[in-house]
């Protein structure tokens, strides 16, 4: 299994992309389709927020109704909150790819993120549809990749190839979010293509059971969005056996799939709005599975945890109060703590009590890019793994002006 950190052409999958002046005095691209040659097994996960934007809705629907060809998604805009006229827009956008790509509309999946509350600019987006149809292609991924982008800083692609079933396969990825992330799917929208044969049923359980361990474990400032969309597109163009129960091929695909979706999340958390550095929980020895997510989430969330590492205090207590309100069961009395970065480690606390540490070393650890909390229960045999990112003067600057 080899892993590429960019979107490798799926075969029998091309995309294209524009700019569409979406967001007023941009000239980002900023609206992409994703089209498959062939009718795709699907899968999708979706917000939790009960204020879903129109695509979210229109894009639960179809994707329960078979099988699907294209993708179409803007940036700029999250078409939320405005009324009758987000799902009359989205609708509208649906039926033109329809037409324009001779599809059923129900093959037809939308995606948006944004500014919540404006009314898209129809006469923008409805213009420029035919052009990007025209110009489909296996090489344009990268530019699609980045027309999803709002105030990410870099495009977020990776790409694993395996063997299944004597058969080369392919997953590529590529995924947005900077801000609004939280664990239940974060403003993030994911779009993972395949040439895997799978059956529908056993796609959504891959992608429901890698989100839960990736995209689910990530959290930037606290808030869930309302557009939020992971989706799974795979077109059996590889021609292996087509994956029908779960065993060691289905296994294979599971695996490959995770390591997308888990590159796909830290590359999210890594580019949170204003961050400096990576923060990565490794929690091991946990009671219980529900209860080491929910410890991990909850240091990965703690806002005082994320403005510590930014100033690069080693200030452990805000890890342990965070676990203290997690909701999750442990045993204070038999933890151990230990930061790690820069190819150094450093113990702050042993079996529930902190130990004398060298102040210098511990700033020199939360200086670099990546900055690893190992947490140690020391209570059974459950792990889990969350990542975000710390909280800087520049995720209030850049909130503070976001619609303009």
């Amino acid at each position: 299994m080899k892993k590429y950190k960019e979107f490798i052409p799926v075969k029998d999958f091309t995309a294209s992309s524009i700019a569409c002046g979406i967001k007023k005095g941009s000239t980002k691209k900023d609206m992409c389709m994703i089209y498959s040659e062939k009718p795709a097994h699907a899968a999708g996960v979706f917000t939790k927020n009960s204020v879903k934007a129109a695509p979210v809705k229109i894009s639960m629907e179809n994707i329960s109704s078979g099988n699907i060809r294209a993708i179409l998604a803007n940036s700029g805009n999250a078409n939320a909150c405005t009324g009758k006229q987000r799902t009359d827009d989205a609708n509208h956008m649906i039926s033109l790819v329809s037409e324009v790509m001779g599809i059923d509309s129900k093959e037809v999946l939308a995606a948006s993120t944004g500014v919540i509350g404006v009314p898209l600019p129809m006469d923008r987006i409805v213009s420029n549809i035919e052009p990007m149809a025209k110009n489909l292609e296996s090489s344009n991924f990268p530019d699609a990749a980045e027309a999803i982008m709002t105030t990410d800083t870099f495009k977020k692609e990776v790409s694993v190839d395996f063997m299944l079933g004597g058969k080369k396969v392919v997953i590529s990825g590529m995924a947005k979010g900077s801000g609004m992330i939280h664990p239940n799917m974060g403003t993030m929208l994911s779009f993972i293509l395949t040439d895997a044969a799978i059956e529908n049923e056993l796609l959504k359980k891959a992608l429901i059971e890698c989100t839960d361990v990736s995209f689910n474990m990530i959290s930037v400032d606290g808030d869930t969005s309302t557009n939020d969309t992971a989706i799974v597109l795979a077109n059996g163009s590889a021609e292996n056996k087509p994956i029908a129960m779960e065993g060691p091929n289905y296994y294979i695909f599971k695996e490959a799939l995770k390591i997308v979706c888990i590159e796909l999340a830290m590359l999210i958390a890594k580019d949170g709005e204003g961050a400096t550095k990576l923060i990565e929980v490794n929690l091991t020895g946990g009671f219980s599975q529900d209860a080491s997510n929910k410890l991990a989430k909850a240091i990965i969330s703690s806002n005082l945890v994320k403005a510590a590492f930014f100033g690069n205090d080693a200030n452990w207590g805000r890890v342990l109060c965070a676990m203290g309100y997690s909701g999750g069961n442990f045993n204070a009395e038999k933890l151990d703590l230990v930061f790690e970065g820069g190819g150094k480690t450093i113990q702050l606390v042993e079996k529930g009590k902190g130990v004398p540490f060298d102040e210098t070393t511990a700033e020199e650890i939360l200086k670099n890019e990546t900055v690893t909390i190992h947490v140690r229960l020391n209570d059974g045999s459950f792990s889990a793994k969350a990542w975000g990112c710390d909280l800087s003067y520049d995720y209030v600057r850049i909130n503070g002006y976001y619609r303009s």
